[in-house]
């Protein structure tokens, strides 16, 4: 296994609740080294991170790991099936029902 992926692989494992869950696909052409992760759907929020922080620190960590092994490394999260424009419905309430909560 490439030292790339081993380093993932530690990473991504260490973040998630599902670590059995973690897949990396590693490919090389042209233009350098794709590494394409999987993860469990309830684990994207901790990969990702708030305003995607976490998600560009690893990008970074990987790119200086590729520096050292003369490659142009990067990094595509794969979103699992399902969480891409699930949207949270909630009860919808009316004017005074809202103006009764408040207790004004």
């Amino acid at each position: 296994m490439e030292t790339d992926v081993k380093f993932l692989e530690f990473v991504v494992k260490a973040l998630v609740e599902n670590p059995d869950d973690v897949k990396i696909n590693r490919t090389v052409d042209e233009m350098g080294v794709l590494m394409t992760l999987d993860v469990h759907k309830d684990d994207m929020g901790k990969i990702i991170g708030r305003e995607g922080n976490t998600a560009k620190a690893i990008r970074t960590l990987l790119r200086v790991v590729g520096m050292k092994n003369n490659a142009r490394v990067n990094l595509k999260i794969n979103e699992p099936a399902g969480v891409m424009g699930e949207v949270k419905t909630s009860s919808t309430k009316s004017l005074d029902d809202a103006m009764n909560d408040l207790k004004l």
